[in-house]
């Protein structure tokens, strides 16, 4: 553990506290791509398979359980929730996800640390967070319409992947022998991904207008 660790998880953490917020206080999830909501929910279904088999620290295991309450919770909020469900915005939320999930699967089974079944299961989860935001994005360039939280969300969602980032650097050059390719190539196409919405919500903020994505 370390400060960008910790502030990594504690961004993180924060952006789902965002999302939760929009949720269940104004009832609405108008600009959330439940096609996202979906993927995050089955990279920490397969991520976590070790939850109740390996146990590393109290943090580490409330941390799991967090992330697969939320992700889950999120997920039947938008479908199931009389209210929150009608202002999901499915018209627009068209990007074909499942797409997604096979070459992530078939990449897992080709390059993995180790092939076993929760290595591999492991390795899908990370090359299949790497590209979950891209239903995200492409929503909210299609509907040009972006509140606050959904904005925050996005935002603190993507600088908890800019802070892994300067923790595996860290990590790197303090701990021998700290090398893992498969985190570090999917973390950079992750946050590759994210460029394009950080610099219109930087400038957004900087000169105080309303975020709004290039279609």
């Amino acid at each position: 553990m370390n400060v960008f660790r910790l502030a990594g998880d504690m961004t993180h953490l924060l952006s789902v506290v965002v999302l939760l917020l929009k949720i269940h206080t104004i009832k609405s999830c108008a600009g959330i791509s439940l096609k996202t909501q979906e993927l995050y929910a089955l990279v920490f279904a397969a991520r976590y398979l070790d939850l109740f088999v390996h146990f590393v620290s109290l943090y580490n295991t409330v941390m799991k359980l967090v992330f697969l309450a939320s992700s889950f919770s999120i997920v039947w909020y938008m479908k199931r929730h009389k209210i929150v469900r009608r202002t999901y915005d499915k018209d627009h939320d068209t990007f074909r996800h499942y797409f997604l999930v096979l070459p992530c699967l078939l990449l897992a089974l080709l390059i993995n640390e180790k092939f076993t079944f929760r290595e591999v299961m492991w390795a899908f989860s990370i090359y299949l967070e790497a590209v979950a935001i891209f239903s995200q994005l492409v929503l909210l360039q299609r509907t040009r319409n972006i509140d606050n939280l959904t904005g925050q969300y996005v935002f603190f969602l993507g600088a908890y992947r800019v802070l892994y980032i300067l923790n595996w650097i860290y990590r790197y050059f303090t701990e021998p022998h700290f090398v893992h390719w498969i985190s570090w190539v999917a973390g950079l196409v992750q946050t590759l991904l994210y460029a394009d919405f950080f610099y219109y919500y930087i400038m957004s903020w900087k000169n105080n207008v309303k975020l709004e994505l290039p279609a």
